[in-house]
């Protein structure tokens, strides 16, 4: 198992451009779509041009479509030019202080991280190290389908940062477990506080598709949270026979003696966690939470800067996350780029009616949270691999 080659293939040039080309395609594309589209707002009662006439029967005044709305005079309805669009994004003092919010809750997200792996590495990381390590491991995320994600990737990166490799999956595998038990655990916490079902894009007539994905997903993170939990403290020797069991492959078979080495060290290194203290492991997962809670906040951050929130808009916001993070990870594009911006536009379309305003929102939320990673990525990465080397 060559780790140079693997760095390498996973952050090849193609998979930068092909990641920046989806993700600012697709936004590129819904801000023009939304701008060929009618947009209508309500107005002042009897101040507007047009009023609603539920042509689809669904008792439900759908702003998108042209055919709900009819010519009148006094109506409650208008139609929105792009100038009036464009004032909803005006920079005022409320939108600075979000934004900046925003990039404080990035930084909060990747500090968490970085604790997290200094914590599990037992400090043998320094911190410009974890810092090393955390934006190699994102760069590698964005430039992964989101089914994927980094992982892989990861075990390699703390190898070259003299972690031995069972000790590497180990820890990637202790982080994947912490991060899956974080959201198995939100999920009921927030619908305690929402109704489920509102949590889907019922507009676009996805709603049931939407939801028994959703679930299906959470059964499947919850059923992988239990196994990676007993293969690290209960039965590390799964690991080691999965390992053994796939480097019997004829093109893999070079590397089997590296592989039994590493399922070895994972059991060794299972042996170590298991004598942790509570406080290692309460560390660890504190961080997880900060770190995740802060990628959450973001959004909602994003959005408090051009739109008006209730506090319990911004429990709404964080339940509406909880399907956009699963859309994400079941993508098969890089980073999520694409599904992300499109399903940010639909999941928070209760927020406003404004396609446009939506479409720059999702752009500006991956502007600060996903292209960032691959350009600090593609800066540090070749100094840090010649380093290594």
């Amino acid at each position: 198992m060559d780790s140079n080659a693997t760095i390498k293939s996973a952050f090849s040039s193609w998979k930068i451009a092909l990641a920046i080309f989806l993700g600012l395609g697709i936004a590129g594309w819904m801000m023009y779509n939304s701008l060929q589209q009618k947009h209508f707002v309500e107005t002042a009662k009897g101040k507007g041009t047009y009023s609603w006439i539920d042509a689809n029967h669904n008792q439900k005044v759908d702003f998108q479509l042209s055919n709900e709305f009819k010519p009148t005079k006094n109506g409650d309805y208008k139609i929105e030019e792009i100038g009036d669009l464009l004032q909803q994004i005006n920079w005022t003092g409320k939108s600075l202080f979000w934004m900046a919010m925003a990039l404080v809750f990035m930084v909060g997200r990747d500090f968490a991280y970085m604790l997290r792996i200094k914590i599990l590495t037992q400090k043998r990381l320094t911190w410009k190290s974890s810092f090393n390590v955390i934006m190699l491991w994102e760069f590698a995320s964005a430039l992964s389908p989101g089914v994927l994600g980094g992982t892989t990737v990861a075990m390699f990166i703390l190898n070259k940062e003299k972690v031995e490799l069972g000790r590497s999956t180990a820890i990637v595998v202790i982080t994947a477990m912490m991060d899956n038990l974080f959201y198995v655990l939100l999920v009921p916490f927030l619908f305690l506080f929402i109704q489920p079902s509102l949590l889907f894009p019922s507009e676009t007539g996805a709603q049931q598709g939407v939801e028994a994905a959703f679930w299906l997903a959470y059964i499947i993170f919850s059923s992988v949270c239990v196994l990676l939990f007993v293969s690290i403290f209960y039965y590390p020797q799964l690991m080691s026979r999965f390992l053994n069991f796939v480097f019997r492959l004829p093109f893999l078979k070079k590397w089997r003696n590296k592989a039994q080495e590493t399922g070895k060290e994972i059991i060794v290194t299972s042996k170590e966690f298991k004598k942790e203290s509570w406080k290692f492991w309460l560390g660890s997962f504190g961080a997880t939470v900060l770190s995740w809670t802060s990628r959450y906040l973001v959004i909602n951050c994003i959005l408090a800067a051009f739109l008006n929130l209730s506090f319990n808009n911004h429990f709404f916001i964080l339940g509406k996350q909880l399907v956009l993070w699963l859309l994400m990870r079941i993508s098969p594009t890089p980073g999520g780029s694409g599904v992300a911006e499109y399903a940010f536009g639909e999941l928070m379309s209760d927020f406003s009616h404004s396609a446009l305003l939506l479409a720059g929102l999702a752009l500006l939320w991956r502007l600060i949270s996903y292209f960032p990673y691959l350009f600090i990525g593609a800066l540090i990465l070749p100094k840090w691999l010649k380093k290594k080397d």
